[in-house]
């Protein structure tokens, strides 16, 4: 995965504002869920602080990828669209401490790094977008074969044929 690596709190403090595009294939988690390869995620990513004035970072990702149907196991486009809201800190126990201040299950607390890839929050947020059974809603197979095909024999008119 090609690395885009930022000092998040300088990122922060600046107020600076990033954005880019990251192909599937170049992300393995996520390619691994998708029937091909194939696709990109955009994302943009923007530095600041929250009320309080803890080091915030807000990302957005969103693009197209291909899932497989778990109906009828057929690859199905799925819009990738998430937007996150992730607040600093500069260990494990502040992480803690800032979640409690915070209470608020919208907002992530995370360690922050000077040296902080974020192709890999791009490639968490793109999963977390992902649906855990992927469907279509009617699907191709379901279409082409119409009304007719979903219509149910009764096994008893199967058992009066036979009694005949």
């Amino acid at each position: 995965m090609s690395a885009f690596v930022i000092d998040a709190f300088e990122f922060c403090r600046l107020k600076e504002q990033a954005e880019g595009e990251l192909p599937v294939a170049e992300m393995a988690r996520l390619a691994g869920e998708t029937v091909d390869r194939a696709g990109s995620i955009k994302w943009s990513l923007a530095g600041g602080a929250d009320k309080l004035g803890h080091p915030q970072l807000k990302l957005s990702v969103s693009g197209r990828v291909n899932l497989v149907c778990q109906r009828c196991l057929t690859a199905m486009p799925f819009e990738v669209s998430s937007e996150s809201v992730l607040v600093l800190a500069k260990d494990e126990e502040s992480a803690d401490a800032i979640e409690e201040v915070l209470d608020d299950e919208s907002i992530d607390v995370i360690v922050g790094d000077e040296a902080f890839d974020i192709s890999y929050l791009i490639e968490d947020d793109a999963l977390l977008a992902l649906p855990v059974a992927p469907k279509h809603d009617v699907c191709p197979a379901q279409e082409v074969a119409g009304p007719a095909a979903t219509e149910k024999v009764s096994p008893f008119s199967v058992l009066k044929n036979l009694k005949r």
